[in-house]
């Protein structure tokens, strides 16, 4: 399983990786792994500010409908147009090409809550 250095995750298998003010959000390895194939996604939130942990989308696999939630608060600034025609990028690059959203960072003390990949790996 792929657990990459230098991102922070959540206890929800949620990734984010900062650059600056901005984070690029994601799910873990894991958890498309654990969803199987997925087959749309649908992230409406574009434009929105909202608080760590809310949900700003859904994942839809196969097996089941997920619930995606904020790493930290933030604007979101992007949703990741690829997805709408291959969502199964999130299936085969979860790190690069499947990424979900770019967020605004609001507080980024928050980001001190996350875990590193060493603790994510510990909790797997």
């Amino acid at each position: 399983m792929n657990i990459p250095a230098g991102l922070l995750y959540t206890k929800d298998h949620e990734w984010i990786k900062v650059e600056g003010d901005t984070g690029i959000v994601g799910i873990t390895d894991f958890a498309q792994g654990e969803l199987g194939d997925v087959v749309f996604i649908e992230i409406e939130t574009a434009g929105e500010t909202l608080k760590k942990e809310e949900v700003f989308g859904t994942i839809e696999a196969v097996k089941t409908v997920s619930d995606m939630f904020m790493p930290v608060s933030g604007e979101i600034l992007e949703v990741n147009p690829e997805l709408e025609n291959a969502p199964d990028q999130v299936n085969k690059d979860p790190y690069g090409k499947g990424w979900m959203v770019k967020i605004k960072i609001s507080d980024k003390s928050e980001l001190d809550s996350l875990l590193t990949a060493e603790k994510y790996k510990a909790l797997l």
